[in-house]
């Protein structure tokens, strides 16, 4: 997945959908970037919460995820 970074005058993030992801399980996650982030949310709760990660602890994380 490549994710590119929000304009820094955008209202909201441009969000990418796992392609793991689908409408009918409970696994939904969208990811965007902003200036010094990686966002995390719900895509079935879109207002929720959402999960702020630093650009270095999102790489770390990726090869990890590969995995499992």
């Amino acid at each position: 997945m490549t994710l590119k970074p929000c304009s820094e005058t955008a209202r909201e993030p441009n969000w990418a959908k796992s392609s793991y992801s689908s409408d009918e399980g409970v696994e939904c996650v969208e990811v965007a970037t902003a200036s010094n982030s990686v966002l995390v949310r719900d895509s079935k709760n879109p207002d929720g919460p959402r999960l702020t990660i630093a650009p270095t602890t999102w790489a770390a994380f990726l090869p990890y995820a590969a995995e499992h």
